[in-house]
């Protein structure tokens, strides 16, 4: 059996590249895989919205101090470019996100009546990962990652932490995603772990009950766990058998400590409130690859670079497939032409086979304004009417189903 590779298949579709100039592990995206990214993105800032989110923008550089605050340098400075000079104020490429969130959430007083508190980013960070174990999108050094904290009390801890394994549930089925398995990733013998057992047992407990509220089978990995507290990791395999970890929810009980997070309570006393970490796909780079991977270029309808193609028989029909082309993209699709002039139709149909919609025009199609629909899964459907096809195929995917059509 062929070997699936994301590499190799990433520059077939010409979705991303790299070059010596720019280095190792800094990968450029092409447009169709820019695209991809794009949409990916604003689908994952959707679903948070509906889950009660906030987004914000936070800078990918921190004084070397914040991440000496947050345990970073200590726990994680052999995976952190070294700092820019700055004077007496060096700064450091930050590794995570979770320092500046904990700050935003620290710059005004909060209330019980604020929480649970549901910050999300889309944002950039960077690691110095080995130079031997970069490679394609899986592992880089400039990574986007989806990330998410939960600012929240103690008694909405497993509520929101079940909440975050629903919402990844969601994008997965949305992505066309099979998880391999769910891990309790606990600390092991000879780690760098940040804080006193007794908080480990208390976060390792609210996640295990999260956990059996859902009713969700895990296993226990010691050794895997965050320098700071312990996760839900929810790995997948790819099409080699090899697994890694793509979403995660984490119970911080250490930075809210080390940054002196709190809220006001009913009881009118400052209280100390929990720091759920959530990240539906992980790294908009590893999320990708797999999806290259997972699907071969056929990525779900509402995620495809192109979702349609108008196929003219000839050249006759060419005004037709542009007009149809035009409402597509007004309906929302991504949508093109592939013009008679560049080949025979069947030429034309196999060129551009992992389309999700090839919409063909023939003489009886353009005076009739119907539409030939081939599937990208081979299923050819009755002639439509133009203004029919947008519409359901918009539809569709807006849905973000993983499904071609809908009988």
């Amino acid at each position: 059996m062929t070997t699936v590779d994301h590499r190799r298949l990433g520059r077939d579709l010409h979705l991303f590249g790299t070059d010596p100039l720019i280095g190792a592990g800094l990968p450029f995206w092409l447009p169709d895989g820019a695209t991809v990214r794009h949409t990916l993105e604003e689908y994952v800032r959707g679903l948070e919205r509906d889950a009660g989110h906030v987004h914000v923008y936070t800078p990918a550089l921190g004084k070397l101090a914040l991440y000496e605050a947050s345990g970073h340098w200590s726990h994680y400075r052999e995976a952190m470019f070294a700092p820019l000079e700055d004077g007496a104020d060096p700064l450091v490429l930050r590794p995570s996100l979770c320092p500046h969130h904990a700050l935003l959430y620290r710059s005004r007083s909060r209330s019980h009546r604020e929480l649970p508190l549901r910050v999300a980013e889309i944002g950039d960070m960077y690691r110095q990962e080995p130079s031997g174990s970069l490679g394609g999108l899986t592992r880089v050094r400039a990574i986007r990652l989806n990330d998410a904290h939960v600012f929240c009390t103690p008694d909405q801890v497993v509520t929101e932490t079940a909440a975050a394994l629903d919402l990844i549930a969601r994008a997965h089925r949305a992505l066309g995603i099979t998880p391999a398995r769910h891990r309790l990733s606990l600390p092991g013998p000879g780690g760098k772990y940040a804080g006193d057992t007794a908080r480990w047992e208390r976060a390792t407990a609210l996640l295990t009950a999260a956990l059996e509220h859902t009713g969700q089978d895990w296993e226990e990995a010691p050794g895997e766990a965050a320098f700071y507290g312990p996760k839900i990791d929810v790995q997948i395999t790819d099409p080699a058998g090899r697994e890694s970890t793509l979403s995660t929810v984490q119970v911080d009980l250490h930075q809210p400590e080390r940054f002196d997070l709190h809220y006001t309570g009913p009881d009118g006393a400052r209280h100390r409130p929990v720091m759920v970490h959530r990240s539906l796909i992980g790294s908009v780079e590893r999320a990708v690859a797999h999806l290259v991977e997972v699907h071969r270029g056929a990525f779900p309808a509402w995620l495809a670079p192109l979702q349609a193609v108008v196929l003219p028989v000839s050249p006759d029909q060419e005004r037709a497939a542009a007009d149809l082309a035009g409402l597509a993209r007004r309906r929302g699709l991504r949508a093109d032409t592939a013009p008679a002039h560049r080949g025979p139709l069947g030429a034309r149909i196999r060129e551009h086979r992992l389309v999700p919609y090839q919409l063909v025009v023939g003489a009886r199609e353009a005076a009739e304004g119907t539409v030939a629909v081939r599937l990208r899964d081979g299923r050819r459907l009755p002639p439509l009417p133009v203004k029919e096809f947008c519409d359901r195929a918009a539809a569709l995917a807006a849905r973000h189903t993983t499904a071609l059509w809908d009988a």
